[in-house]
């Protein structure tokens, strides 16, 4: 580990307690290696034992951070047999840390079946902080209408239940619904999308923080399209988070609101660049604030 980064990590987070016999949670970084924050790198270098997710992913960090540490192969198919060894070590005063591949253990991933093991045998969780793909997502779709968020995981696979799956979804409308999916399987989740909820808001973010980031906001409606005119767009793992929809006891308020954001936009910008604000800005849908600018701006629809 370059000195430099060890002697900050050092004295951000040295002062803390750091019991003994104690699993430390650590989340680590996403994608860019720069995210992984200056405590977890010290309590990384504390340990005694690392349980990983996959040895082989982990070892890749800890072999840029310079760290030789026991790795133990704790995933979602030996998840309790594994935690016999954590709690062995545990129990001799040890001190060991929990990642997963990427961003926060527990969190659509393995660790949650450990850490209840764990604190059932009597020992300290540490959670340390950090990077997370539901968190990140959610603070760049600009959902501003949302009360509150829900994590809902990947879709099912099979087209059947998917369906029903996103019928139910489609019946949250008060909160931001975040959803992961893997490249193989985004078109056909985009097109049950866009035939479950057309006129929905959806932000669409793949790669997030790595060199290829995109975050696109857009009616569920137009989703397909958008994915299907560039290959590249299908590429990497998906964060998807579903709009917040109107509560139709406020509608006629958002709809003012709306239109009057709307016609300020439309006074300085394009007539599509102005919707596709305003549906950002207000959470309105596409398919409504469409006809309302081309009514304001008094032009023919193209």
């Amino acid at each position: 580990m370059p000195a430099i980064i060890a002697q900050a990590a050092q004295a951000a987070a040295s002062g803390q307690s750091w019991p003994a016999g104690a699993l430390y949670v650590v989340a680590t970084p996403i994608g860019n290696r720069a995210d992984l924050t200056l405590r977890a790198v010290h309590a990384l270098g504390l340990v005694d034992a690392v349980a990983c997710e996959d040895t082989r992913v982990s070892g890749a960090l800890f072999a840029h951070l310079g760290l030789a540490k026991p790795l133990i192969a704790l995933h979602e198919h030996n998840e309790r047999d594994a935690a016999a060894q954590v709690l062995a070590r545990l129990a001799r005063g040890e001190r060991v840390a929990y990642v997963s591949d990427a961003g926060t253990p527990a969190v659509s991933d393995p660790g949650a079946a450990l850490v209840a093991a764990v604190r059932a045998a009597g020992h300290v969780c540490v959670p340390i902080p950090g990077a997370s793909s539901v968190v990140t997502a959610l603070s760049v779709a600009g959902d501003a209408q949302a009360q509150g968020f829900a994590f809902v995981g990947f879709a099912p696979p099979k087209a059947a239940e998917r369906r029903g799956w996103l019928d139910s979804l489609a019946q949250r409308g008060s909160e931001s619904i975040v959803l992961f999916e893997a490249p193989h399987r985004i078109a056909a989740l985009l097109d049950a999308l866009a035939a479950a909820m057309p006129a929905r808001s959806v932000t669409i973010a793949r790669e997030l923080t790595k060199q290829f980031e995109t975050v696109h906001t857009l009616a569920a409606g137009e989703a397909p399209a958008w994915l299907a005119a560039d290959a590249h767009r299908a590429r990497g793992e998906f964060v998807l988070v579903l709009h917040a929809q109107r509560d139709e006891a406020t509608a006629d308020a958002l709809d003012h609101e709306a239109e009057r954001v709307l016609a300020l936009l439309l006074a300085e910008l394009p007539l599509k660049q102005a919707v596709a604000l305003a549906a950002s800005i207000t959470g309105a849908p596409r398919n409504v604030l469409y006809p309302r600018a081309l009514a304001l701006r008094g032009a023919p629809e193209p």
